[in-house]
């Protein structure tokens, strides 16, 4: 007998499919259902729908407008998920039978899921999200880490504190991944003494299918157990450990769950032995040499590096490596020197330790940087793979990042495009004639949307001033006169790395105090960003900020947002009116947060790094100096200072301060349809996956592509 629909079991499947985590809407549902549960349970539908009786769920979905909603939601999910998307059906070819298997160690979907940390998670969550709407034939696959990355607070001295706190996998969109005969699937990998289970988890995300492992089962050891506890925890044999999980665990649960990718993507240097198991499986069941077999792994490849810096590549000792992955080599009929020399850029050089990048290099014939820049960072980076070639012909192309636009872009600035431009404007947005009907939007109607979105960041972050206050014991804190909605509001938040210089606004501190208290044009600032437990360069900038907030005289113009997350990060991106983005150039390899500010309205002022330095046209937003850099890093950090202060004063607050007769910055708009023209469209996470389907999985599959 087929199980009734009731309210309860309609809400329940919308809360285990994160298809509603970018549909506004069905989030609002959530929150008309039970608004204090809502925000208690930090906008996790599952957590709220568990504390929730069956009767009181029936009872408060009778309202008969909130009963249509719920409906509506329900079978729009169910239409989604049995249509087709652009990329399905005839497009997509052999990858339809035999789909795309995209590893990341994080994947930042929501708030609700906490297994990011930041950009590469959110990022990783990006492409899912895009992949699902133009149903491209992919599956993806990462880690259940049980106290996924720390909570963050700052204490009154002004030092980041961290918390970790178990995930309640019970209130999580989470279901255990089955086998096609319906069993729960565990797989096994070899440890040195002993075997290790894992089990599987499976996250519905639209039409993409995530899997997520997980070593906390009854079978192992208790140090075994803890081993995906923590995001980016622990030292260099638990690392080693853990990717051993994502990479040889992941391909094993993706052959349990009846799925055998034709091409691997993977998606920085943690999931590189994925590319050996991938050859282990040639070898070991079709009788393949290890020659032949890693060349076709080589050619169904590919690999996105993030990393700019050599400092971030994982590497491992060799006597490490073959203590945990011993039984791997002699899968693979090699040696101990050929078995290292897949990591090593000298592979018979016994003193170079074992890089996961350069066995991805290796491994894979598709390599792609984030942005153009990057690209060309990346190559001379990893020239001396290919010595015989000039640095123009390194095999390292780029695909620049994009953000999905249905999570990031608000609601109301959705509703105004759709209301201007159509309702399938984000089809069409590439085009000239489309783009140019953002031109016709009122100067005043496109500055009051933007405005509604910045009175509700300040509300937003005076709400977040009095929770932190309440945290370090402070009574009674004044926070209703904290930013205020008509100054300039300059945003930035990202991790509090010291190469993204969070603090080079603070170089010269008499000038900037001058333009914070500027009686006629004052500006004002909101940072927020996490640093490394182990970062102390980072932790002392943060601290920095945090003094610098408490100064009587500033209090009102410069704050501090604890535990930045997506949550806090889509009410910032929506509301600034400039996004601050200065890091040490070229080290920031590509940066999304300022796309995201784009879709909004708010207008980047950043040096020519990363995305900005293809971006930047000199209409659609600032540029921070220009594009030659000192061989002087501090030498260079002054120049950037001053680069900054003269934007600010003869260009940003100029623009943003003159007003039109009606108090429209007529000026400042028209940058704003500038950044929405030349932006949005190109910096969507559509036309990124769009890139890697034409230029990676589609040839990486033997099928032709429009690019052939």
């Amino acid at each position: 007998m087929a199980q009734e629909y009731t309210l309860s079991r309609r809400l329940r499947e919308l809360s285990m499919n994160l298809f509603w985590s970018w549909q506004p809407d069905v989030a609002e549902l959530f929150r008309a259902l039970n608004g204090d549960l809502w925000e208690k349970t930090h906008h996790n539908p599952v957590a709220m729908l568990k504390q929730m009786s069956e009767a009181d769920i029936e009872l408060r979905g009778s309202d008969a407008y909130l009963n249509t909603r719920i409906l509506y939601a329900h079978r729009r999910l169910r239409e989604y998920l049995e249509s087709d998307g652009p990329l399905g059906g005839l497009h997509a070819g052999p990858l339809n039978a035999a789909p795309v298997a995209y590893f990341s160690a994080e994947f930042g979907i929501h708030e609700c899921l906490p297994i990011y940390s930041g950009g590469l998670g959110i990022l990783s969550g990006d492409h899912l999200k895009a992949a699902s709407d133009m149903d491209a034939p992919l599956v993806a696959v990462g880690l259940l880490y049980a106290h996924g990355y720390f909570h963050q607070w700052i204490d009154t001295d002004g030092i980041q504190k961290e918390r970790y706190e178990a995930n309640e996998l019970e209130n999580l969109p989470i279901r255990p991944a089955l086998s096609p005969d319906g069993k729960p699937i565990r797989v096994t990998l070899p440890m040195p003494g002993r075997s290790l289970t894992i089990k599987v988890w499976e996250v519905a995300v639209g039409r993409v299918r995530l899997f997520l492992l997980d070593t906390d089962a009854p079978e192992n050891n208790a140090d075994d157990r803890i081993l995906t506890d923590r995001l980016y925890g622990g030292d260099e044999e638990k690392r080693l450990k853990q990717e051993m999980v994502l990479g040889i665990g992941g391909l094993r649960a993706l052959r349990e769950a009846g799925i055998r990718p034709v091409v691997l993507h993977l998606n920085e240097g943690h999931c590189a032995f994925a590319l050996l198991e991938r050859a282990r499986e040639r070898v070991q069941e079709d009788g393949l040499d290890f020659h032949r077999a890693w060349v076709e792994t080589n050619r169904q490849s590919c690999f996105t590096t993030h990393t700019p810096v050599p400092a971030g590549h994982d590497r491992f000792h060799a006597d490490m490596m073959e203590a945990y992955l011993g039984w791997m080599r002699e899968s693979l009929l090699l040696d101990r020197a050929g078995f290292l020399g897949l990591g090593r850029v000298e592979p018979q050089n016994d003193g170079e330790t074992f890089c996961m990048t350069v066995l991805c290099l290796k491994g894979s014939l598709r390599h792609n940087a984030v942005s153009n820049l990057h690209g060309r960072v990346s190559r001379e980076m990893w020239q001396r793979l290919w010595p015989n070639r000039a640095v123009d012909e390194i095999p390292i192309g780029h695909v620049t990042n994009g953000v999905h636009l249905p999570t990031w872009m608000s609601p109301v600035m959705q509703r105004l495009f759709e209301r201007e431009l159509g309702r399938d404007w984000e089809l069409g947005l590439a085009g000239a004639e489309l783009r140019g009907k953002i031109d016709n939007i009122a100067d005043g109607e496109l500055w009051e949307t933007h405005m509604l979105l910045k009175r509700n960041l300040v509300a937003f972050v005076r709400a977040a001033l009095l929770t932190q206050a309440a945290t370090r014991g402070e009574k009674d804190p004044k926070v209703d006169d904290v930013l205020d909605p008509n100054l300039l509001t300059i945003g930035f938040s990202r991790r509090f790395a010291t190469y993204k210089r969070a603090t080079l606004i603070f170089e010269d501190m008499d000038r900037l105090r001058a333009m914070l208290l500027d009686p006629q044009r004052p500006i004002q600032l909101i940072f927020a960003g996490k640093a490394h437990p182990k970062d102390d360069p980072g932790k002392r900038l943060i601290k920095q900020i945090f003094d610098l907030s408490r100064d009587p005289q500033l209090r009102k113009r410069l704050v501090f947002v604890e535990d930045y997350d997506i949550g806090i990060a889509r009410q910032l991106v929506r509301g600034v009116d400039l996004w601050l983005n200065n890091p040490e150039r070229p080290l920031e390899a590509c940066g999304t947060s300022g796309m995201k500010v784009a879709l909004n309205g708010g207008l980047n002022c950043s040096i020519l790094d990363g995305w900005w330095d293809e971006a930047y046209d000199g209409l659609n937003g600032f540029a921070i100096g220009g594009a030659m850099v000192h061989s002087d890093s501090s030498v260079q950090r002054g120049r950037d200072a001053q680069g900054l202060y003269q934007a600010l004063a003869e260009q940003v607050i100029p623009a943003y301060y003159e007003r039109g007769g009606n108090g429209t910055p007529h000026a400042w708009v028209r940058r704003m349809k500038r950044s929405m023209q030349s932006l949005v469209w190109r910096y969507g996470a559509a036309r990124m996956v769009g890139d890697y389907m034409e230029r990676f999985y589609l040839p990486a599959a033997g099928a032709p592509s429009s690019a052939d």
